[in-house]
Parts: C-alpha cells; sequence; structure tokens
C-alpha cells in the first residue's frame, strides 16, 4: 500500500509542480497565465494523461486515508503529524477541486482556465473561504513534501541538515504562496471576470 501510495504520489507531485508554475506565471498578468496552461494542456489533456492523473488522484485518496486509519501508535515528532494532517487535507481538497473543475468543464461548459480558478479568490464574501482554502492546499503540498524529505533524506545538502532541508521547503512554500495570490489577484488589486464566469459566483 506504501508503495502504490508513494509511486502515484510522485505522479500527482509532478502535476503540481507544474499546476503551480503555471500559477507562478500570472504574476505576469491573466495572458501569460492563460498562454502557458494553453501550451502545458498539449502535454496533459489527452484522455490517457487525464485517465492517468484522475487514477492517481483517487488511489492517493484511497491509499492515504487507509494508511492513516491502520497506523498504529502515536504520532512522532513533528514531521510525522504534519505528514498526516497535509495529506489528509490535500486529499479533501483533491476531491473537492477535481469536482469542481469537471463540474465546471462539462456541465458548466466553462474554460476552466485563469478565469476559473480565481473567481472565488477575487470576490467577497466567498473569498473569505476561498482564500484559507487555495493557500491550505499549497502550504499542504509543500509540508507533505517536506515531511516526506525528513523521512527519506540521510545526508547534508549544501551543508544544510536535513531537518534544515525540510524548514527550507516548508519557507519555499510559504513564498510561492504569497507570489501566486500575488498574481492570481492581480497584485492585491483584484480580477475583472469576464461575464461568462459570472455564474461562479452567483451573478
Amino acid at each position: 500500500m506504501k508503495r502504490i501510495h508513494y509511486l502515484s504520489g510522485l505522479v500527482l507531485a509532478l502535476f503540481i509542480a507544474l499546476h503551480l508554475f503555471n500559477h507562478l506565471a500570472s504574476v505576469y498578468g491573466a495572458e501569460t497565465h492563460i498562454a502557458l496552461m494553453d501550451q502545458l494542456r498539449r502535454a496533459y489533456r489527452n484522455p490517457f494523461v487525464e485517465t492517468a492523473l484522475l487514477a492517481a488522484v483517487a488511489v492517493q485518496i484511497i491509499s492515504g486515508i487507509s494508511l492513516v486509519r491502520c497506523r498504529k501508535g502515536a504520532l512522532q515528532g513533528f514531521y510525522d503529524r504534519l505528514q498526516v494532517r497535509t495529506g489528509l487535507y490535500l486529499a479533501f481538497f483533491l476531491l473537492i477541486h477535481v469536482a469542481a473543475v469537471l463540474i465546471g468543464r462539462y456541465v458548466m461548459e466553462l474554460d476552466t482556465n485563469f478565469y476559473f480558478g480565481v473567481a472565488g479568490l477575487n470576490t467577497f464574501p466567498i473569498n473569505l473561504f476561498f482564500i484559507p482554502y487555495y493557500a491550505l492546499a499549497i502550504l499542504s503540498f509543500f509540508g507533505h513534501m517536506a515531511a516526506i524529505h525528513f523521512q527519506k533524506m540521510k545526508g547534508k545538502i549544501l551543508g544544510l541538515t536535513v531537518e534544515q532541508q525540510s524548514r527550507s521547503i516548508l519557507i519555499v512554500g510559504i513564498i510561492v504562496t504569497l507570489v501566486i495570490f500575488y498574481g492570481l489577484t492581480d497584485r492585491f488589486s483584484g480580477v475583472e471576470l469576464p461575464k461568462a464566469y459570472f455564474i461562479l459566483i452567483g451573478r
């Protein structure tokens, strides 16, 4: 079970890393974000890759929850607790997020691009939910990576101990989260949505 969870996690981690890189491009504006997404979609928006990604999400959620339920003994240390808690949040987020994207794409017939993703972030009062919802997802991704790194890594890198390396991953996660929010909110000034996306905010 651990092996399956680990392998499906690698597949998802690669896709999520590309997805976050795409979001980082938003600091240069919505058009840049959309243009990069169009390029990335050439790689992943096909039946084979999308099926593999959806399967990886399902396997990751089911195996992750099973591993937590079968776990024996108390959680040991900060990174042990971090791995479990971030894993559970990621399972929750992936379930909701994937469902929302599929509904947006196939039921609402929207292009699930930049504007689909930022609608909730730029509309009060629903952004009071979506800001922590997305922020915790990004932070949980980096937190989960930091916890796994702490478990797997054995030696120093550039003079940094394993714990310092894991802390560095957490710090990078915080910085990436702030930069992404800076871009997805048009430098914290707010994004004006095209009319096609008004349905997402109840207009």
